[in-house]
């Protein structure tokens, strides 16, 4: 595959090398005009105004057939309104060099994590690279050249900026304040010095976000090497699940090469390649070693031992990890350009809670734990949404909603009527702290059932909310809370709740939503979990909580983490953009009216 050229030349150069450029070949491989690339748009021959005027108003068929919607077409229409129908992209007869760093920028979506597909880069190349051959293009041509680069740039923005689809779309419930980009962004990237730069301002500018921007470059680069992870089978044999460190494996040396490449064998640097210096025959403490810093990237126990879960790993694909960083930083699109204030993240599929200190996602000024999240059952699937964390319970009661209570609580106690007291439960009339309880009765477990008395858990070291929930409400009724259950944070996957996130560090999270309120130490709060009052405390400034779905994330050390679908939600994702691709405005119902 030739390396595609950059296109942001100096502006002086000559238009062969612009040409030579954009057709991604040597300059001499097709003759070029003498002809300079233009310094900058010019006013517009009174014969180019109209022919601009006419496209943007009338439509033309060239322009109709370009990908955008309704919105985007009027969009830049006014764009030319507000500027006299004036050139943006040449000056009538050459192209400025924003317009072919653009038209570059569009062939290369892919390094943004897009699809070049999505973008008419290829026919807006071809289309400015015949208009540099021609002997006299009129402006009519130039013209449609200018509005058809204006509206695939301004799709190009939005789809960098805020991402390609609705996350609504998909299922997820995050409501971020931004401010819609209009066609002025297009009109920045035409006179930017530096296009690349202008794109990249519209990007993300979370730092995990470049780094994974970053990591997309080098996972294509390790796709594209033929053969990279293929590994001979592990052997058969009676009574063995796994390899572990001093057992022969065939394909020893293929996988330190591999794990060397991928940047986890002792001393490989990331993305290196070529033969190990030795070729091991057996698992070596150094690949030992090796496995389980890839297990540990990949969401595995690292146990250093090679078994099938492993292997499968290991022989993943490599295009489907870069499809994974693809989907991630759409995702990571669909987050506020700014955040107002230091925010909790849950990464549903990294298991995984962070609390900022900062508006910057510098991790050594995040606080983070370990998590259990929702069953991978679609009733218990912990929702994708965001919300104003307010308050927390100290000692909270379990108010068991009435789905669980009558799936399981009520057959049980049917059958035992001592199980509710057995698990600390009592039955009430009303809600709240004026909820009366009620004797615990057959009638009465009759009409939990018929959803008249309610079921709730005392509180309690054995409550199944732990000693504190954290409160922020939203229509899930999802809260972050502790946990008697702690074994369970042994575990390498981690979705084994109803839907709520519990927390391993529960002391420490409170510590932190605390923080405005110098009062509540360490040591009150400790006292507060092990009293005897169930106590509401409200936080003095609301906290931002974003619960996310992430399978790749990249660190500031140079790894990346890759995690499970668990709740197929990469799959729904990649489905919806498939299904989103250029369409012609031509073929959208017209207005009624």
């Amino acid at each position: 595959m030739p390396k595609r050229s950059s296109i942001v030349e100096p502006i002086a150069m000559a238009a062969a090398f612009a040409v030579a450029a954009l057709a991604g070949c040597a300059p001499g491989d097709r003759a070029a005009p003498a002809a300079t690339v233009a310094s900058a748009p010019a006013a517009a021959p009174a014969e180019a105004q109209e022919a601009i005027r006419q496209i943007v108003e009338e439509g033309s068929p060239a322009y109709l057939g370009s990908s955008a919607t309704l919105d985007d077409r009027e969009a830049v229409a006014r764009l030319y309104q507000t500027g006299n129908y004036r050139l943006l992209w040449s000056d009538g007869a050459r192209p400025t060099a924003a317009a072919l760093g653009l038209v570059q920028e569009l062939r290369q979506a892919e390094d943004r994590g897009l699809n070049p597909a999505d973008y008419p880069g290829e026919s807006l190349n071809s289309r400015v690279t015949d208009l540099l051959h021609a002997p006299h293009p009129g402006e009519e041509e130039w013209a449609l050249f200018d509005v058809s680069l204006s509206l695939a740039g301004l799709r190009f923005v939005t789809d960098l900026h805020e991402g390609r689809i609705d996350p609504a779309s998909v299922g997820h419930n995050l409501t971020v304040q931004r401010v819609k980009l209009d066609a002025a962004a297009v009109a920045s990237i035409a006179s930017a010095a530096d296009v690349r730069a202008a794109l990249d301002a519209f990007e993300p500018q979370f730092i995990h976000y470049a780094l994974l921007k970053r990591q997309l470059a080098r996972y294509r680069g390790l796709a594209g090497m033929t053969g990279i992870n293929d590994l001979p089978p592990l052997p058969r044999a009676p009574h063995v699940k796994s390899l572990k460190a001093g057992d022969a494996y065939a394909g020893a040396a293929q996988l330190q090469s591999l794990l060397t490449a991928l940047g986890d064998y002792p001393g490989g640097a990331p993305g290196a390649d070529g033969p190990p210096a030795s070729a091991p025959q057996t698992l070596t403490p150094a690949l030992v070693e090796a496995l389980e810093a890839f297990q540990a990237r990949h969401g595995e126990m690292p146990d250093g031992a090679l078994g099938a879960a492993t292997l499968a790993e290991l022989t993943r694909p490599l295009g489907d990890r870069v499809r994974q960083i693809e989907l991630t930083m759409e995702r990571w699109r669909w987050l506020p350009p700014e955040l107002a204030s230091a925010p909790i993240v849950v990464n549903i599929p990294q298991f995984r809670l962070f609390a900022f200190d900062s508006t910057k996602d510098t991790e050594a000024r995040i606080r983070q734990m370990d998590v259990i999240v929702g069953k991978d059952f679609e009733a218990t699937q912990t929702p994708v949404f965001t919300a104003d964390m307010k308050y927390l319970i100290f000692r909270p009661y379990w108010e068991v909603p009435y789905s669980i209570a009558v799936k399981e609580i009520v057959p049980e106690a049917r059958a035992n009527a001592a199980s509710i007291e057995k698990h600390q439960m009592e039955i009430v009339r009303g809600s709240g702290e004026s909820a009366t309880v009620v004797p615990n009765t057959r009638e009465n477990v009759e009409l939990v059932a018929k959803g008249v008395l309610r079921i709730r858990q005392r509180p309690g070291p054995d409550n199944s909310l732990g000693l504190v929930k954290f409160m922020f409400p939203n229509p899930y009724d999802v809260y972050l809370h502790s946990t008697p259950a702690r074994s369970l944070f042994g575990r390498a996957r981690r979705d084994f709740s109803h839907g709520c996130v519990r927390v391993s560090d529960p002391v420490g999270l409170a510590e932190y939503v605390l923080r405005d309120s110098p009062e509540w130490t360490r040591e009150k709060i400790e006292a507060a979990m092990n009293g005897t009052l169930t106590m509401t405390v409200n936080l003095k400034n609301p906290i931002r909580v974003f619960i996310v779905y992430g399978t790749a994330v990249a660190l500031e050390d140079g790894r990346i983490l890759f995690f499970d679908d668990i709740y197929g939600h990469d799959q729904r994702l990649e489905s919806a953009l498939d299904s989103r691709r250029p369409r012609s405005i031509a073929t959208q119902a017209p207005d009624p009216d």
